[in-house]
C-alpha cells in the first residue's frame, strides 16, 4: 500500500465526515443566527431561546437527510472492506 493510497482512503474519510455533518451544523448556524439577531433586535436574552430551536432544526434536518447520510456512510464502509484486501499486500 503506497502512501498515496493512504493519502486517498483519509481523504475519502474527511470527506464522508463533512457530509455527514454538514447538514446539521449548516442548519443549526442559519437558526442560531436568525435567533441571535431575533434576541439582539427584542433585548430578549434567555438562554433556552437559542437551544431549544437548534435542537428542534437538527432533529429535523437528521429526519430528513439521515437516511441519505447513513446510504453513504454504508457505501463508504462497504467501500473500505472491499479494499481490505488490497491494504494487506
Amino acid at each position: 500500500m503506497s502512501i498515496g493510497d493512504i493519502v486517498g482512503l483519509l481523504r475519502g474519510g474527511i470527506i464522508q465526515v463533512l457530509m455527514m455533518a454538514a447538514p446539521m451544523l449548516l442548519s443549526a448556524l442559519a437558526v442560531g443566527l436568525i435567533v441571535a439577531i431575533l434576541q439582539a433586535a427584542t433585548s430578549i436574552q434567555e438562554q433556552t431561546l437559542t437551544f431549544v430551536p437548534k435542537i428542534a432544526v437538527i432533529l429535523i434536518v437528521l429526519a430528513i437527510f439521515g437516511g441519505m447520510m447513513f446510504t453513504s456512510l454504508g457505501q463508504y464502509t462497504r467501500e473500505l472492506f472491499m479494499r481490505i484486501p488490497e491494504m494487506a499486500r
